[in-house]
Parts: C-alpha cells; structure tokens; sequence
C-alpha cells in the first residue's frame, strides 16, 4: 500500500478523525546520583514503592537507575503531564540526590561497585535480579546505567479496519493485517531511523571514565581532557560505546513477518554461546551468575532500536504473547534523554516521532534483503559518529548519498503525514505537527541547530566538561521540579501506589511453593511451547 493511496483514505472527515485515536505512552530511565554527582548507592526509596510491582515508578537494570512509566493516553499533554508528576513525586522522596539528565552516566566507580536492582525474595524478583548480574557478567556493569526514552506507539482498531478496508484485503483476520502492518512500519523504521539520531541524539560527549578500560576513538573535547567526543557524534548511546554487543552481532532477526521474527529470535535464545558457558551458570557457592549460557539469555536481551511488543499475561513470554496475540504496538528504543529538555522530551519531539512512524506505518515497505541489512547497520553506526558532518554519506542500494539530500527527501515525503495529523487535532491555524517538521527541517539544513552540537557548543560556551554541564542542568530541573507544588491529591496517589505495590510483592513471596532451581526449569519448558 503506497502512502499516496493511505493518505487518501483520510480525506474523508470520518476516517480523518480516527487519528485523534493514536496511543503513546514513554518510559524515561534516569540514574540516581549523590549531590556531587556520583552514581547512588542507597537502595530504591520506600515512598516510591516496590520496583518489582509499582506501575509507574521501577528501575532498570541498576537499584540506581529509575524508570518512570506513563499510562498509556491518546493526549500528549496527559502522557508528559503523568511524567511531570512523576519527576515532582519522585525528586520529594530522594533526599538530596539528583536525578542524572544525561544518557551517558558519569562518575561510576569500579565496575563491581555499581549496585544491582533489587526486587525482592520472590521467584520472578530472583529472576529479574539475575537476569541483571547475568548482564553485567557479558557486557559490563557501566554499559547497563545508560539511560534512554522508550517510546510506545499504536494506531485505533477503527484505523486498523478502515486500512485493511482500503487494502482489499480482506483475507486476514484483523489481527494479523495489524501485526503485518506494524511489522511494515518496522521495517521502514530500520530503514530511516538514523533520520532520529542525528534530529534528536542528544549524547555527543562521555566521561572519560565511563571509556577508560576500553578501546575508542574519541577525542577531548577542546582543552578539556575529562570529556571525550567524536567532533560530529549524535548519539554515543547508540554506537558501540553502547548498547552494541560483539556477542550480538552474530545475529540475524528477520522482520519480513510475525511469524518469522518469533523463529529466529527463538533460535538466538536456544543457541550455546562458548563465552557465557565459560563464565558458568552458577559460582563456586552455587549462586546464579545468569539465567543460562546461550547467546540471549530472555528476549529482552537482545538489543533493538525498536521491538514489536504485546502485553505480556501472568506466567507468559513477550514471545509467546506476541505468538498468541499478535502485536499490539510498537517500541521506540533509540531516543536519547535530551538534558536540555526537563523531562528529557517534549510535546514538539513527540508530534515529529507520531509523524514519522505514522509514515512509516502508512508506506509501502518492502522485506529487506542482506545487503540492505548490512547498509542499515552502517547507516546507523555512521550517523553516530559522523552525523552532523556535511560530507558524510549513507549508502543507500546500490548509491551513497549525503545524509542532509536523504534527509530533506524524507522530511518532504513526511509533510502530508503532519498535515493530516494537524487537521486531525484541529491544528489548522497553529500547525503544531507541521511545526514540528519544520523544526527537524532546518536542523537539517543546519547540524548546529541539533541537540548534540547545541550540548557540545553549551560545553564549549561555559568551559565546562561533560559532568558540570550535566550537573549544572540536573540541578536546574532539580529546582524546577521541587519549586512546583505537587497537589494533595497527586502525592496521596502515589503513597497509595506505594503501598499496594508492597502489599503485593508480600502476597507474591508469601504464596510460593517452588524452589527457584524449580521455577526456572517450568519456565523454561513453559517458554518452549
């Protein structure tokens, strides 16, 4: 289906309106850390709830590094709203610490030191816990504090229908015309997505530190030798620095189709890694050093920028309930936190993100074959590096081509898209998505207009290394978000959540039979089926 005959189906007013049905919903991970900066070593606060059960407030792979999750909402203003919350609750319940606005951390310590997330005696707690030692056993403890934003998108079953309706398609059930669909939009996304990183990374400079037992070829960041950076890098987060895998790279994952994407990552959790088989199961005293020995050890391991997601039922897989269910929205995993925006993404970035995927989901997107899978790979690792070089090219079929060329070709091709999105909201004297477009527009023709050179010049500007530039500005947001009342209704919700999330991680513990040798064999066998 082209985007010429999608976008047609929505000169109808009718059909127009069910774009107003677009669902979003962000995960923002952010490391606690002490007023000077280090990374905290207190345990996950009370007031905020269990990290194993609360559904707002958890941690990632470190007990320091907290994810906040919004409810999923058709309104950008309730989803950024819900994260403000959050941030506010949260920055009354840490004490002096600061909540780190950077994706690359800072002042870490030896690598042993950086505290694991705790979640508790139960056997899904013990589970979660060794999943993360697990990880610090293959990639490293530091790779693991990275934070990010994760972006979650989906369009109305009202969409779905009228889409399949002007498909002719009308063999599938619906479901799996939406799975085919939304595996279309990912496919496209993997195509176009360094178009992200160059428009919105937001991490061009590390520590020294984070990179000091690692080969790298970064440089200081004018006089300042405590910072390093690549002089046109975007997002550091994404290349090899982090969240790349040597192990991983080995990896084929098809998304030509549901079905195939299931089948080869179930091949890659089944597949012996002669690596992870020498670190061991198990320690001398018998404690897990990770889940098993093969090459991923549970699905969440394999590093993606943007997954295909279902929500998963009690004692279910992301796998088997992509398997059973089909998907039922999709994950954007390659977003930066933007230090220069207080809840590290605005209501402009998300207006662009829902008109890109939006462009994604509606164009033709055919399979990919191995050569544009390779050129995908160097595609992204060049934006990363050299992005806002003027004469850096992208290999595109059988051509190369400057990112700048490519990247206008898109940005015009998207302009109907945020039209009709605009239309939609009611936009039409403001423009609000058109806007935004036309923003990551001029950030093209312009890479200094880019949050990663806007960091860089900022450092530069202030002399100032990467550690003061990002305290200075979580000390900033810190004031910003405590200075802001947080009405009695809010905070009691949130006390409330607290406690129901204990309440609950207590039931769970005090109702188990099994021992976790066993647990973990019955998933195992359960995840096979």
């Amino acid at each position: 289906m082209s985007l010429t005959s999608s976008l047609a189906l929505f000169k109808n007013p009718q059909q127009l309106h069910l774009l107003k049905g677009i669902v979003r919903g962000i995960e923002k991970e952010s490391l606690r850390v002490t007023s000077d900066g280090h990374i905290a070593k207190t345990a996950h606060p009370k007031t905020l709830g269990s990290a194993l059960k609360h559904p707002s407030i958890t941690t990632d792979y470190s007990e320091a590094l907290l994810e906040f999750i919004t409810e999923p909402s058709s309104s950008i203003e309730q989803v950024l709203n819900s994260l403000d919350e959050i941030h506010r609750y949260t920055y009354r319940q840490i004490g002096e610490e600061l909540l780190w606005v950077s994706s690359m951390p800072c002042q870490l310590g030896a690598d042993n030191q950086i505290p694991v997330a705790q979640y508790g005696t139960s056997n899904i707690g013990t589970m979660k816990q060794v999943y993360r030692i697990g990880l610090g056993h293959r990639y490293g403890r530091a790779m693991q504090t990275i934070s990010g934003i994760h972006y979650n998108f989906s369009v109305p079953d009202t969409l779905w229908r009228e889409l399949q309706k002007n498909s002719k398609d009308q063999r599938q059930s619906l479901q799996d015309f939406k799975s085919e669909g939304y595996f279309g939009a990912i496919r496209n996304f993997r195509r176009y997505s360094w178009l992200l990183l160059y428009l919105l990374g937001a991490a061009p400079a590390v520590c020294r530190s984070f990179v000091a037992s690692r080969q790298h070829n970064l440089q200081p960041v004018g006089s300042d030798d405590h910072s390093l950076h690549s002089p046109y890098a975007t997002s550091l987060r994404m290349g090899d620095l982090g969240y790349q895998s040597a192990a991983q790279s080995s990896l084929v994952i098809s998304y030509d189709s549901l079905q195939e994407y299931i089948a080869t990552l179930r091949d890659a959790l089944q597949k012996p890694y002669a690596a992870y088989d020498q670190i061991g199961l198990k320690d001398k005293q018998g404690k897990y050093q990770q889940l098993n020995t093969h090459l991923l050890q549970i699905e969440n391991e394999f590093y993606s920028a943007i997954r295909p997601k279902r929500t998963a039922e009690s004692n279910e897989t992301p796998l088997q309930a992509l398997d059973r269910r089909g998907v039922e929205y999709i994950e954007v995993r390659c977003i930066d936190v933007n230090p220069l925006l207080s809840c590290g993404i605005d209501a402009e970035t998300i207006r662009f993100l829902d008109s890109f995927l939006l462009f994604c989901l509606l164009s033709d997107s055919p399979h990919s074959n191995d050569l544009e899978n390779t050129q995908m790979a160097t595609n992204m690792l060049r934006t990363v590096y050299t992005g806002r070089d003027p004469e850096m090219l992208l290999m595109r079929g059988q051509k190369t081509c400057k990112l700048q060329d490519w990247g206008i070709e898109l940005l015009d091709e998207m302009q109907p898209v945020a039209e009709i999105l605009d239309r939609a909201h009611g936009h039409q004297e403001s423009k609000l998505y058109l806007a935004a477009l036309n923003k990551m527009r001029a950030a093209i023709n312009d890479p200094q207009l880019t949050p990663s050179a806007t960091l860089l010049e900022e450092m530069q500007q202030k002399n100032e290394t990467f550690y003061a530039m990002s305290m200075r500005k979580a000390r900033e947001q810190r004031e910003d978000f405590t200075a802001r009342q947080l009405d009695e209704s809010t905070h009691e919700k949130f006390m409330a959540l607290a406690q129901q999330s204990f309440q609950q991680q207590m039931d769970l513990e005090n109702n188990e039979s099994l021992s976790f040798d066993e647990f973990l064999n019955n998933y195992w066998q359960s995840s096979r089926r």
